[in-house]
Order: structure tokens, then C-alpha cells, then sequence
């Protein structure tokens, strides 16, 4: 959410009931962060976060003074992600800052637990930006989230709607993260030429540069996007300064003002197959809560009768604790009924 995660989109997802994040890279200095913080403040009266991520850099941002800005200004959730979170981790740590840190492997998501966080976010391949090296979806990681972790976790990457939320609650998270969908939303700070884009796109419209050098990155799948790709594929010294004027986050930053969808490259999802309006912030919180509650509310009335048991681990393919079919349920008598 670098250029996007400003005062206006945050506090109209806080406004709307959900936690909406400030991104602290986005200000040039941590006082410009300051100030950020403070015109946040005037615009909600609910909680939100900060962002902080750490990623490598020709010249690293003094993350030390960052982290500083946010303790200082008394922000009780800042999520991290990125490379050796440690020193700053245990600086807001100690300052009693609630911690969601982003991961995208059950490893890292362990070794984040060891540093003492409190949340996780997991995000899976699906997702924009960062996507890792491992290339594991969420349907998986999901799944070995709840499975391996001993702390809660939301899911990040690949949600849009309130069938994602449902399905996230399925599979152990306690909720979900959204970026590209509260990209195409009014109050999201970027030309209206680019949520447009985003409305039109499909889910295969976005491209993986940097493999090569093992910083993989989702793109929209623009015209300096897969010039890069091409770039990088048939490049036989493999030097990244082939690509960098292809990858530059100032072109990126200019596309959010001036519309031109191509002028340079920018992070999206592959969820823009499944973004088809630009809703207010409050409509979307809305919707999502509506139709995630229809569709538990449809699985639940699978069931048919009384559960004459404890429903514990399944043993079986449709079985219950003598492996004959489960009746509590009638998970067979569902399944005939469909044929």
C-alpha cells in the first residue's frame, strides 16, 4: 500500500469498523509520519495502525526513528513485515505496542512468534507486493497456520468480498486483511483512471518481477511490468541495474497521480478478477460483514438434525467414531440428497 496508505483511507476504513493503517515508508521522514499520525487523528475517532515494513535498500530508512514516532504518538497496533524485524520489534515491544506481523511462510511466522508478537498476518501467494519465495497459498497456509501457531492470525492476500472473510473463519483466521480492495475504493487516495483499471482487470492481469534476485513482487500486469519480466528473463549477467529503471518506485508513485495506468509499475493482487465496483469504505465493511454472515449462515444449514456427539477430529472420508457414516450430521444423507 506504499502512496496509498494515507490519513484519507485510513480513517475511512477505521470509520467504517475496521482497522485501518497508516504506511510509515510512505512519509519522506518520520516527522512527516508525525504529522501524518496527527492529521489521522483529526479525520476518526476509532483506533488504527502503522505500518512498518523493512525491505532492502540501497540506503535503508532509519526505521529506529520511525518506530520512535509511533511510540511517541502513543499508536497502541503497528503491523511489520519484511526483512530482520527484531531490533524494531522489541523497541515497540517494549513500549507495550500491540505487534501484527506479516509473513509469508510458516517459518518465519514461528521465528516471528519467538520475537514475541502478539497477531500474525499470513499472506499467501495470492497477495500484491511481497509475495516470498515459496510461492504457498492460502487455501495451505492457512491450514498450517492453524495447525503450528500458538498465536491468532489474520489472512492477507486474495480477499475482496465477504465469501473470503467466511472462508478465512473457516480455516482458523480471525479475520482478514484487505490492500488492493480498499485501493478501488472512494476514499483511497489515487486517480479514479487507476481504480478504474482495477475494476476492469482480470485475475491474471498482474506479473512476478524480481525472482531473480529473490525479492518476487506482484505488479499489475502493465506495459513496464512485463518489460521488466522480459528484462530480467533474458538478461545473461542477471545484474539488477538491467531492471532498476524499470522497477522504480517514483514512476510507481506518479501512476497513483496521473492516471496513466502504464507510466510506471505498481503492486496489485491477483484479487482485481475479483473487484467490480468502487464502493465507499463504509459500503464495502458493510457488504463484506452481510454476505459473510449468508454464507456461514448456509454452510451451518448443512447440517441436518442434532449432532449426537462432540464433533472432534475426522477420521474418515465422511465418517464417524465407529467409521460408519457420520449421522450426527448426516454428512451422507446431504451428499445422496445432492445427486
Amino acid at each position: 500500500m506504499q502512496w496509498v496508505g494515507y490519513a484519507e483511507l485510513a480513517s475511512a476504513v477505521s470509520n467504517a469498523g475496521g482497522l485501518g493503517i497508516l504506511t510509515a515508508l510512505t512519509q519522506p521522514t518520520p516527522e512527516d509520519l508525525r504529522k501524518e499520525i496527527r492529521r489521522c487523528r483529526t479525520m476518526t475517532k476509532n483506533p488504527f495502525g502503522v505500518n512498518l515494513t523493512l525491505l532492502p535498500a540501497l540506503v535503508p530508512p532509519d526505521y529506529g526513528a520511525y518506530a520512535q514516532v509511533i511510540i511517541d504518538e502513543g499508536i497502541n497496533i503497528v503491523e511489520t513485515a519484511g526483512n530482520s524485524p527484531g531490533p524494531v520489534i522489541r523497541q515497540l515491544k517494549a513500549a507495550n505496542v500491540i505487534i501484527l506481523h506479516k509473513c509469508t511462510t510458516i517459518r518465519h511466522a514461528q521465528s516471528a512468534v519467538k520475537l514475541g508478537v502478539d497477531f500474525l498476518s499470513i499472506d499467501g501467494f495470492e497477495c500484491a507486493g511481497h509475495v516470498g519465495e515459496h510461492d504457498i497459498t492460502n487455501f495451505i497456509l492457512l491450514s498450517k497456520a492453524r495447525q503450528t501457531l500458538g498465536v491468532p492470525f489474520i489472512a492477507s492476500g486474495g480477499f475482496a468480498d465477504g465469501q473470503g472473510l467466511a472462508a478465512a473463519l473457516s480455516l482458523g483466521a480471525e479475520g482478514i486483511n484487505m490492500g488492493t480492495r480498499f485501493m478501488c475504493t472512494v476514499e483511497a487516495p489515487i486517480h479514479q483512471k487507476i481504480k478504474q483499471a482495477i475494476v476492469e482487470a482480470q485475475e491474471t492481469d498482474t506479473e512476478l518481477v524480481l525472482r531473480r534476485w529473490r525479492n518476487t513482487t506482484r505488479l499489475f500486469g502493465n506495459k513496464v511490468a512485463r518489460e521488466a519480466v522480459q528484462v530480467e528473463r533474458e538478461s545473461k549477467e542477471g545484474k539488477f541495474e538491467e531492471v532498476a529503471p524499470f522497477v522504480s518506485g517514483k514512476r510507481g508513485r506518479e501512476v497513483f497521480l496521473n492516471g496513466d495506468k502504464d507510466y510506471g509499475v505498481w503492486t496489485a493482487g491477483q484479487v482485481i478478477g475479483l473487484i467490480h465496483d468502487i464502493p465507499t469504505c463504509g459500503e464495502l465493511v458493510a457488504r463484506i460483514e452481510r454476505e459473510a454472515i449468508s454464507t456461514l449462515s448456509k454452510a451451518a444449514s448443512l447440517y441436518v438434525g442434532q449432532v449426537p456427539y462432540s464433533v472432534g477430529p475426522v477420521q474418515g472420508s465422511g465418517s464417524g467414531k465407529d467409521g460408519k457414516p457420520a449421522t450426527g450430521a448426516e454428512l451422507w444423507g446431504v451428499g445422496k440428497s445432492k445427486l
